[in-house]
């Protein structure tokens, strides 16, 4: 099962986005504190909509809790400032793939610790940064397709109709 970690994030609509965007392809999400909201913020639940009750959601403490209590993980940096993009690694099955918080993305201590693992979305030089559920879901999106989208559901059928 593929992990997002979102490092401090500060948005309570981003991260209800994110958390939907994990059940609907059985992702865990871990979230590392600070929060800037509460996980009972209405915000965060309406961008959730009825799918947080669904969600696997773990909160750690600071990231060296996140470290702790995942020894050995692998896990990928989403950062505008890498040189390979999220295209150019294979995800493992179990990866965890960790992204900032909206206003300054991953520490650059963190970043150059991880510097091997860590990945970009290419954009118009231009351009700070995409919004964070979007990046989210671009990524996350790349490495089920790798895994062959295993387990996803096949849907594509009409509501009335048939195909």
């Amino acid at each position: 099962m593929l992990n997002i970690v979102l490092l401090e994030p500060e948005m309570p609509a981003n991260t209800g986005n994110i958390g939907r965007t994990c059940v609907a392809t059985g992702t865990r999400l871990h979230l590392i504190e600070p929060l800037g909201f509460r996980i009972n913020d209405k915000m965060l639940k309406r961008a959730g909509l009825d799918y947080w009750e669904k969600l696997d959601v773990t909160i750690y403490d600071d990231y060296q809790d996140f470290l702790d209590k995942n020894p050995g993980a692998k896990i990928y940096m989403a950062t505008t400032k890498s040189k390979q993009t999220y295209t150019d690694v294979t995800y493992e099955e179990d990866a965890f793939i960790m992204f900032g918080k909206e206003s300054a993305g991953i520490p650059e201590e963190i970043l150059l610790d991880n510097k091997e693992t860590c990945v970009r979305i290419p954009m118009m030089p231009d351009e700070r940064s995409l919004n964070l559920s979007n990046s989210v879901a671009v990524i996350l999106y790349e490495a089920l397709r790798q895994q062959g989208f295993t387990g996803l559901e096949e849907q594509g059928q009409l509501h009335r109709y048939r195909w």
